[in-house]
C-alpha cells in the first residue's frame, strides 16, 4: 500500500510539473531560510560554551554612578578579583584581562630583514588565565606558560604570520619601540568564532607598568575580571543573589582608602548618591545579554536579533506551507474526480488522507534535499552578510541533523493537512455528477482568505521594518554630530615617532591637498579616556557640591579646525598663550555643572588638589560614540605637541577629496622617512562611525533578503489562489463575456476580492510593525520618528505586488474562449 502511495505521488508530480515546481520552490525557500537562520541562532546561543566549566565562570560587572552619570561597565578596577576571592569562600579563583594599546611587534633574525606588524588584539592576562578559561593549547603548558614576566602565547594564525611552518616555542618577539624581548612559551589553536574574546596574543599583566601603577585603585576600571564559583554556588540563582548582596560591605572596606587617595572619601561619595557596586554575569550570557553594558574587549551581539531572525524563519516556512495548501486546493477540480472514483472502488477516507499527506511529505523531502544543496552554496555569502564563520558540518553535530528530518516531516504534515482533509471530504456521488466539485464550505473560503491575508500581513510587516531600519541608518549617517567626519584620515601609531611626531605632523600639513592636521590621544567613534573631576567656580578651594565624570582627549591647537568643531564661546588653544593647564569643554559639561558657559572657571583633578584646569572655551556638543548613547561631558586638554610624545596618539588629517589616493601615498612616503620599520596604518573617520552600526547594517541586509523572499513566497500563494478563483468562476466569466463584458471588467471582477485581502493584511500589519520598530528604536537615544507615509508606501507596494501577481491569471481568464467554459452546460 505504501509503495502504491509513492507511485501515485510521483505520477502526480510528473503530470503537474508546473504546480509541482511552484510547490517545491516555495518549500525550498522556506526550508533554506530556516536552515540558515537555525545555524545562525545555534551559533549565537553557543557562545563560550566550549570552555570547560563555563557554567561556573562569571564576569564581574561594575554598576556605577559618579557625578550623576549612571552606567554599567564590563570592566572593573584591578583589585576587585583578589578582594572577592579573599572575602568570599564561595569564589574559587579569579583571572583578569587588560588590553594595552596596539603593540608594534617585531621578529628579527640574523642576516634577515625580519617581520613586523601592528598588533591590535593583544591581551595582558593573569598567569592562571588559560587554567580558568581553557582555550586549547597546541604547544606549551597552561599552568606554566604565562608564569614568567614578558612571556607571550600566540595563536596558530599569529605563529604562522611570523614564523611560517617553524616551531616558534622559545623564539623572541620584540614589543614596541623599546624592543622589549618577549619569549614565546605557547601556541594556541585558533580562537573559536564562538568565543566572545577574540585575541591574537596573550602576554602577562606583570609586563605592563600601568597595571602595577594602578594596582591599588578602585576607580581605574580598565580590566575585565572573571571569577569561578564553587560547585555549591554555581547555577544556583538564589545563592548567587545572596553572594552579590554581600559585595557592598566588602567594597566599603576595600575601596575607602582608594577613594580618599583621590580626594573623595567613600562615605561622602555615597552620601552624594554615588554608586560603586559589583554584580556577576554568567560568562555564557555575555555575548547576547550585554545591552547597555559598556565593554571594549568582548564581541557582543543581542538576543533581540536571535528573536527577530527566529520569527522570520518561522513566518517564511509557514508562508511556504500556506502556498502548498492554496496551490493544492486550486487543483481541487482536477483531483476531486480522482477522489470520487477512489471512494467508489473502496478507498477509505483514512487511506486517501495518507495518500495526500505522503505526497506532501515527498514534496517536502525533495525540497529539503535541494535546500541543503543551496545552504552549502549560499553559506559563504550568508557568513559575509551576518559576520559569522559558520561551517555546514557544524549543523550536524549534537544530533541536530534530527532537526532537519523533523522539519521535513512537520512541513509536510502542515502543508498537506488542509488539502488532505479538504479534498477527501467531497461526496463521491456529487463529485461524479459534477455538482459538488468546487462547492467548498464558507469555512473553507474563510480559511483560504485568512491564509492569504496572513501571508501579505507578514510581507507588509517586513516591508515596513526594512524601510524604517534603512531610515534610521540613513539618519545616523547624515545627522549633524557636531563635527565633520568626512575626508578625515586617521594615522595610527603616531606616538611611535617619538620626538619626530610634531615634525611629521608639520610635513603632512604642508602637503598641497591637506587642509589641516592635528595630534590627539584619541579619536571619535573609537576610544576616549574617562576620569573624575571636581568643578569649581574659581581657583579657590570652595568646590561645587557635584562631581563630574569627564571623557577627554589631549590635543593640540589644530584639533578643533581639523574636525571643524564649532566654538560657541571663548577661544581655541594657541601657542600664543600658556595653555598647558587650559581646557575646552562641551555644552553638556557646562550644563551638568550648572555653569552658564564656564569660561574662566576651573576643573580640579581629585588626585592632585593643586592640578587645576582653566576653562578657556566651549564647543558645541559633538558625538564621540554612536547615536545609541547620549552626549556626555567631554573635554579637550592641551599639550604642546613638541613635548607631547607619551602614550597612544594619532595624527588626524583633513584631506581635500579631489585626489585622495595620491595624498595617501604622499603621507605614507613621509611616514617611511621617519619610521621605515613601523607599519603605516591609516583609516577614515567616517568608516569608524559607520562601524558603530555594523550590526544594524547587517540586520538591514538580512531584512531586505528575507523581505524579498517572504514577498516572493506570498506571491506564489496569491498566484495559487488566483488560479483557484479563476477555475471556480470560469463558467461565470464565460456567461459575462457572452453577455458583452469587457476584459477590463473581468479583470476587475477577479482582482477586487484579492485587493480587499491585501488591504486587510495591511491594516493588521500596521500596529504590529509600529510596535516592533518602536521597541527597536528604543536602543537609539537619537532616532527617527516613524512617519505615516512609511505605512502608506508599504501598503502601496503590497497592492502593486499583488496586482502584478493576480493580473497574469486574471488577464488569461478574461481572454479565454467562453465557448470552452460553457461547453459542459
Amino acid at each position: 500500500m505504501i509503495k502504491n502511495y509513492f507511485i501515485v505521488a510521483f505520477r502526480n508530480f510528473r503530470l503537474k510539473k508546473i504546480f509541482s515546481l511552484i510547490n517545491i520552490s516555495g518549500l525550498v525557500i522556506g526550508i533554506t531560510s530556516v536552515l540558515l537562520i537555525v545555524m545562525y541562532v545555534q551559533d549565537e546561543i553557543s557562545f563560550d560554551k566550549f570552555i570547560k566549566n563555563s557554567d561556573h565562570i562569571y564576569q564581574v560587572n561594575l554598576h556605577g554612578n559618579f557625578g550623576g552619570q549612571e552606567f554599567i561597565g564590563g570592566t572593573t578596577p584591578p583589585p576587585v578579583g583578589a578582594a572577592l576571592v579573599n572575602a568570599f569562600p564561595e569564589i574559587e579563583t579569579y583571572t583578569r584581562i587588560f588590553q594595552p594599546a596596539s603593540e608594534l611587534v617585531r621578529y628579527s633574525e640574523a642576516n634577515k630583514t625580519g617581520k613586523f606588524f601592528t598588533e591590535n588584539a593583544v591581551y595582558a592576562v593573569d598567569s592562571n588565565f588559560l587554567q580558568v578559561l581553557d582555550f586549547r593549547l597546541k604547544e606549551g603548558n597552561a599552568a606554566s606558560c604565562l608564569q614568567k614576566i614578558n612571556s607571550v602565547v600566540l595563536t596558530e594564525k599569529s605563529a604562522k604570520k611570523y614564523f611560517g611552518d617553524e616551531n616558534p616555542i622559545g623564539k623572541i618577539l620584540l614589543f614596541d619601540e623599546a624592543r622589549t624581548p618577549f619569549t614565546i612559551t605557547g601556541v594556541l589553536y585558533n580562537i573559536p568564532s564562538q568565543s566572545s574574546l577574540q585575541f591574537d596574543m596573550l602576554t602577562t599583566v606583570a609586563s605592563y607598568n600601568v597595571v602595577k601603577h594602578f594596582s591599588w585603585s578602585w576607580v581605574w576600571a580598565q580590566m575585565i575580571t572573571y571569577v569561578k564559583l564553587r560547585d555549591n554556588v554555581a547555577n544556583d540563582a538564589a545563592s548567587i543573589q545572596q553572594l552579590e548582596e554581600k559585595f557592598p560591605s566588602m567594597v566599603k572596606v576595600q575601596a575607602a582608602s582608594a577613594f580618599k587617595r583621590i580626594g573623595q572619601p567613600y562615605d561622602e561619595f555615597k552620601k552624594k548618591g554615588g554608586i560603586w557596586d559589583f554584580y556577576l554575569q554568567p560568562l555564557t550570557s555575555v555575548h547576547l545579554y550585554s545591552a547597555g553594558i559598556q565593554s571594549t574587549l568582548t564581541t557582543l551581539s543581542s538576543i533581540k536579533y536571535v528573536y527577530i531572525f527566529s520569527a522570520i524563519a518561522l513566518f517564511i516556512i509557514i508562508l511556504a506551507c500556506v502556498n502548498f495548501m492554496n496551490l493544492s486546493t486550486a487543483q481541487s477540480s482536477k483531483r476531486a474526480k480522482e477522489v470520487g472514483i477512489r471512494k467508489v472502488v473502496g478507498s477509505t477516507k483514512s487511506q486517501l488522507i495518507k495518500q495526500f499527506l505522503i505526497e506532501a511529505m515527498l514534496y517536502s523531502f525533495i525540497a529539503a534535499v535541494i535546500a541543503v544543496l543551496l545552504v552549502i552554496l549560499l553559506l559563504p555569502r550568508f557568513n559575509d552578510i551576518t559576520g559569522k564563520a559558520l561551517i555546514f558540518n557544524s549543523f550536524f553535530t549534537n544530533g541536530t541533523w534530527i532537526f532537519l528530518i523533523a522539519l521535513c516531516i512537520i512541513t509536510g504534515l502542515l502543508a498537506g493537512s488542509y488539502p488532505a482533509f479538504y479534498l477527501t471530504s467531497f461526496k463521491p456521488a456529487a463529485v461524479l455528477k459534477g455538482t459538488g466539485t468546487l462547492k467548498g464550505s464558507t469555512g473553507n473560503i474563510f480559511l483560504r482568505n485568512g491564509l492569504i491575508t496572513f501571508q501579505f500581513a507578514v510581507s507588509t510587516i517586513l516591508i515596513i521594518c526594512t524601510i524604517i531600519v534603512f531610515q534610521q541608518l540613513q539618519y545616523t549617517q547624515n545627522k549633524d554630530i557636531g563635527l565633520n567626519k568626512e575626508n578625515v584620515v586617521i594615522i595610527s601609531n603616531a606616538n611611535r615617532l617619538g620626538s619626530s611626531e610634531e615634525t611629521f605632523r608639520q610635513q603632512v600639513s604642508s602637503l598641497p591637498n591637506i587642509v589641516s592636521a592635528s595630534i590627539s590621544t584619541g579619536i571619535p567613534a573609537q576610544n576616549t579616556f574617562t576620569d573624575f573631576y571636581i568643578p569649581q567656580p574659581d581657583g579657590s578651594k570652595n568646590q561645587i557640591a557635584k562631581d563630574l565624570t569627564l571623557s577627554s582627549f589631549i590635543v593640540d591647537e589644530n584639533f578643533v579646525p581639523a574636525l571643524q568643531l564649532k566654538m560657541l564661546s571663548g577661544r581655541n588653544f594657541s601657542t600664543d598663550f600658556a595653555d598647558s593647564t587650559s581646557v575646552i569643554i562641551n555644552e553638556e559639561t557646562a550644563r551638568q555643572v550648572g555653569w552658564k558657559d564656564g569660561l574662566g572657571k576651573y576643573l580640579q583633578y581629585p588626585g592632585n588638589k593643586d592640578q587645576m584646569f582653566k576653562v578657556i572655551g566651549v564647543v558645541k556638543d559633538f558625538n564621540v560614540s554612536s547615536l545609541r548613547d547620549v552626549v556626555t561631558p567631554f573635554a579637550l586638554f592641551y599639550s604642546s605637541s613638541k613635548t607631547y610624545n607619551t602614550g597612544t596618539s594619532y595624527v588626524l588629517a583633513r584631506v581635500r577629496s579631489n585626489d585622495m589616493q595620491n595624498t595617501l601615498q604622499a603621507i605614507q612616503a613621509k611616514w617611511k622617512n621617519f619610521s621605515p620599520d613601523t607599519p603605516f596604518d591609516y583609516s577614515f573617520l567616517d568608516n569608524q562611525f559607520a562601524a558603530l552600526y555594523s550590526s544594524e547594517q547587517r540586520m538591514s541586509t538580512v531584512f531586505v533578503i528575507f523581505t524579498f523572499l517572504s514577498v516572493f513566497v506570498a506571491c506564489l500563494g496569491l498566484f495559487g489562489l488566483s488560479i483557484f478563483t479563476a477555475e471556480r468562476r470560469k463558467k461565470e466569466i464565460g456567461v459575462r463575456k457572452v453577455l458583452g463584458a469587457s476584459m477590463k471588467s473581468v479583470v476587475t471582477l477577479l482582482s477586487k476580492d484579492f485587493l480587499k485581502l491585501v488591504l486587510i493584511a495591511a491594516v493588521i500589519a500596521f500596529p504590529v510593525a509600529w510596535f516592533a520598530m518602536s521597541r527597536w528604536l528604543e536602543d537609539f537615544v537619537y532616532r527617527i520618528n516613524i512617519s505615516w507615509w512609511v505605512f502608506a508606501l508599504s501598503a502601496f507596494f503590497a497592492i502593486v505586488i499583488a496586482l502584478a501577481t493576480i493580473s497574469f491569471q486574471a488577464i488569461k481568464a478574461a481572454m479565454a474562449n467562453p465557448v470552452k467554459s460553457l461547453r459542459s452546460e
